[in-house]
């Protein structure tokens, strides 16, 4: 791994005479690689300014993964946007007396999206939705089972916690059970969605019906426990404390401590276009990166942080990348509307691969495609792409 002697950036910095002793004692650690506590994460949020979390952060990246930066070749099944939950903060979903303002896939229609693609060298399919009480678990079953029957090398990654704890309960089956019979199917892990704020306060607030810190982690928990890998997100942002925050990192540092299974830690801005909270502004550029660089050092055993693109843009997710961020996910192929529903400065988020390397190389950084799980698929540094190729919607 190449390292861009950020020791000495740090060591600047510790030698600065007006430097809060706090952050002092903070850096110290992480130079020792030192697992910080939570209360020195809230010291983070209230005194670490950009420079020194982000001089932080970029030699925490760079120590575990170089000037590598993964992404990779996928696409979304967004089975419905209908949805029994009424999430404040969503602009996606339509409440089922109102589906007639949403969508419905039929299985045979998301077996179309799947063949658009049999030529295509995606390695992933990745499906969530709305919560729709008539797509129930034998439903999702048919799905699962016709995509690996039909393209057997496609990773499935599939159901937020939130769209598994409905199936279950209206399946009657157990969390483990519900997991073993998605995975017998063929899923094969699992998104990181639906965990919002795990503050209970906060929850009431803005999800006060779905599933709750408990149950998301438990979820996750037992699909860890079948060998499965899943990733975790957080939304900032909104009503949320900085201690929030941090309480809710340590909800999922503490999980990964027991059993390893989350591959990466995916925080997610929110956005104020047309849902109820659209009354709270959204949160700075500066914030943004100040937070990707606390999630890095806080979150000491989760190996990737990864910043979504439809979600900030492509220019934020690129400063991301001097943050602590290492995987930008995926091409998407504009499959997704979650985001651009909500106001993201991404309206049609896709980029194809020469696109998305060369975003990647002009921040520095090496990019290297991934599949699912992160084994290293191909390193794209010395690939060069014609004019066309960049240029290619």
């Amino acid at each position: 791994m190449t390292m861009r002697q950020d020791y000495p950036a740090v060591q600047t910095l510790l030698q600065q005479p007006n430097l809060d002793a706090a952050l002092k004692g903070i850096a110290e650690k992480i130079l020792q690689q030192e697992r910080i506590t939570p209360a020195e994460g809230l010291i983070l949020f209230e005194k670490g300014d950009i420079g020194f979390l982000g001089a932080l952060a970029n030699l925490v990246r760079e120590r575990m993964h170089g000037d590598k930066t993964y992404f990779n070749r996928n696409f979304h099944i967004e089975p419905t946007n209908v949805c029994v939950f009424t999430c404040h903060f969503c602009s996606y979903s339509r409440l089922y007396k109102n589906r007639e303002d949403g969508w419905e896939l039929s299985i045979d229609q998301m077996m179309d999206i799947v063949k658009k693609y049999d030529n295509q060298p995606v390695t992933e399919v990745h499906i969530v939705g709305g919560v729709h009480p008539k797509m129930q678990l034998n439903f999702f079953v048919e799905l699962i089972q016709k995509i690996r029957a039909h393209r057997p090398d496609l990773h499935i990654k599939g159901f937020t916690a939130v769209e598994l704890d409905y199936m279950f309960r209206k399946a009657k089956v157990s969390i483990e059970e519900g997991m073993r019979i998605l995975n017998e199917a063929g899923l094969q892990s699992m998104p990181g969605g639906g965990a919002e704020i795990f503050a209970p306060e906060v929850r009431a607030k803005i999800c006060h019906d779905k599933v709750d810190a408990d149950g998301w982690l438990a979820i996750h928990k037992a699909a860890h426990n079948r060998g499965m890998h899943t990733n975790a997100t957080m939304l900032y942002g909104h009503v949320e404390s900085f201690a929030d925050r941090i309480d809710h990192m340590e909800r999922l540092r503490s999980l990964q401590d027991e059993t390893g299974g989350f591959n990466t830690f995916i925080p997610l801005k929110f956005r104020n276009k047309g849902n109820d909270m659209s009354h709270i502004p959204e949160s700075s550029i500066v914030e943004d990166l100040r937070l990707y660089a606390i999630a890095r050092l806080y979150m000491d055993n989760f190996p990737h942080l990864k910043a979504y693109w439809p979600m900030l843009g492509r220019n934020t997710a690129q400063l991301t990348l001097s943050f602590g961020v290492n995987d930008l996910d995926g091409t998407i192929d504009d499959t997704t509307k979650i985001y651009s529903m909500a106001g993201s400065e991404e309206q049609n988020p896709s980029m194809n691969t020469a696109q998305l390397t060369m975003l990647i190389k002009q921040a520095g950084r090496r990019p290297v495609e991934r599949d699912t799980v992160y084994n290293e698929i191909r390193d794209y540094t010395d690939v060069v792409f014609s004019d066309e190729e960049l240029l290619t919607k």
